[in-house]
């Protein structure tokens, strides 16, 4: 796929990648090999039909290819931009033994850009069944686990407490990344297969947790939306943020462009962003798109950071600048944020996650300060514990996390869970992977 410059990229918040063309997919999808046992798919956790999907289209079937992928997947759009294809799919396909693996993330996004701008058709709806299904949440989980019940014949109703839907991919995945218009297209193909979606309505709340348990079913996807936070001196200061807290300003609440929206955000001249996963890349990448000398610190060496490489390489290509093997010990001024102290890191042995274990070096050559005004701890999220503290005998983890067999099924039992308020911070396609688990278990017994 083509990339915007970057020069002209930073400016702006439109897409950065810009897809590949009908003919360039067709020759990719020549590549494939018809394997007979297509691993490609055990690396999928919707289990698309890739081999299916990827022989339409190079038949130039189009139409085909969308409706088998969206057999196992309504999100097509979404997934094709955020999954990290290399650790799944692309990183199962046996053509990337000896060369490039097909690029099956390329290809699911592009047939589902020329579905939406030729007219995408909803999949097959089964007879109504009379059962109804309550979804708490429209993340991605939530999305799936709607879409699912509703192709089942079942009566969906999806509560959302924000203003807009989509969870993550509305308030926290920015628009150079995941447009927004996407987003709203692929939920309107939700919607359209019968679902039900209010907005602003907080379960627990707004809505008694008695008036959810009177549904047949309810299936919990409320997400990681509770930050966490390193524990050092300095993090009330005014300028520190979550990254939960910065990119839903921007995101959801377009501070970026304040006062035209209501929410406004610390513009900082100079911004630090403490981590190295995905989120962290997000909040750097869109404070240098505020304008700001951006600094990522990350306590490891750049080779173990977490986030996909690919955007590894497009925060650097934006001029992010990578203070790797440092550790952030204080948080410096008063009332506001004018500094950030760190020591540096040595790698040592490896740890349970197979990436060095960092520990602080020595001597004051060690410590260093950097001079920022703004600061985004990007450092990780526990489960959504806004309504699963009211749900009383419903098991919980030490982390908050709701406890849930491989069905999806918690300690109630009508109420299932997937997806990060199950699992922790994971991905948007494994959330939706537990979503289509619980959802078909929630179908059997309804049956």
């Amino acid at each position: 796929m083509s990339k915007r410059d970057p020069k002209i990229r930073i400016h702006d918040f439109d897409e950065v990648d810009q897809g590949i063309s009908d003919q360039n997919a067709v020759l990719e999808a020549s590549r494939c090999m018809e394997c007979v046992r297509p691993l490609c798919v055990k690396g999928c956790p919707v289990n698309i039909d890739i081999p299916g999907f990827i022989a339409a289209i190079n038949e130039r079937d189009f139409r085909l290819a969308a409706n088998i992928i969206k057999k196992d997947n309504m999100l097509p759009a979404i997934c094709g931009r955020v999954c990290p294809q290399e650790n799944q799919c692309e990183g199962k396909c046996v053509l990337g033994i000896k060369e490039k693996p097909v690029r099956i993330g390329a290809l699911e996004r592009f047939v589902a850009d020329w579905e939406r701008k030729n007219g995408a058709r909803p999949p097959h709806i089964a007879k109504h069944t009379g059962k109804r299904v309550a979804v708490v949440g429209s993340g991605p989980a939530g999305l799936t686990a709607a879409a699912e019940l509703a192709r089942a014949g079942h009566k969906v109703t999806i509560f959302e407490s924000l203003h807009a839907a989509g969870g993550v991919l509305t308030y926290g995945i920015p628009s150079f990344r995941l447009p927004k218009g996407i987003v709203r297209a692929e939920i309107d193909q939700v919607l359209k297969l019968g679902v039900e979606l209010k907005l602003n309505h907080i379960v627990g709340r707004s809505i008694p947790v008695e008036e959810l348990l009177s549904y047949d079913a309810v299936f919990l996807g409320t997400g990681a939306g509770l930050p966490s936070f390193m524990g050092i001196e300095g993090e009330n200061l005014n300028g520190v943020y979550s990254a939960n807290e910065f990119l839903t300003r921007i995101n959801l609440m377009h501070a970026n462009r304040f006062p035209e929206y209501d929410t406004p955000v610390i513009n900082g001249s100079r911004v630090a962003v403490i981590g190295g996963g995905n989120v962290a890349m997000d909040s750097a990448r869109v404070a240098r798109r505020m304008g700001a000398k951006v600094y990522l610190i990350y306590r490891r060496r750049e080779e173990d950071l977490p986030a996909r490489e690919e955007e590894v390489k497009n925060a650097i290509e934006e001029g992010v600048e990578f203070v790797c093997c440092a550790n952030p010990t204080k948080i410096t001024g008063g009332p506001s944020v004018s500094g950030i102290e760190c020591v540096r890191m040595e790698m040592c042995d490896a740890d349970d996650s197979g990436r060095p274990r960092p520990v602080p070096m020595e001597g004051k050559d060690a410590k260093f300060t950097l001079n920022v005004d703004v600061v985004v701890e990007a450092i990780g999220q526990s489960p959504n514990p806004l309504l699963v503290s009211l749900m009383d005998n419903l098991e919980r983890g030490k982390k908050g996390n709701v406890i849930v067999d491989e069905d999806g099924k918690t300690s109630i039992p009508h109420v299932f869970a997937g997806g990060d308020i199950a699992t922790g911070a994971a991905t948007v396609i494994e959330a939706m992977g537990n979503a289509k688990k619980a959802a078909a278990a929630i179908n059997k017994m309804l049956e």
